[in-house]
């Protein structure tokens, strides 16, 4: 069963790709934390580095 904080944070790091707001406001030490706690895999950041443009 997922929270509703974890259904937050996911929801909100997929619309904004803001994950150091998500740290601190979950007080983690580490963004690699936050990533596991919301369940973000590392080919989900792949993809969305790669969709964008610099």
């Amino acid at each position: 069963m997922t929270s509703a904080r974890i259904a937050f944070g996911y929801a909100y790091y997929r619309r904004t790709k803001d994950l150091a707001f998500l740290q601190i406001s979950f007080n983690h030490s580490a963004p690699s934390i936050t990533k596991r706690y919301i369940g973000i895999t590392q080919d989900e950041i792949d993809e969305t580095l790669k969709d964008s443009s610099l």
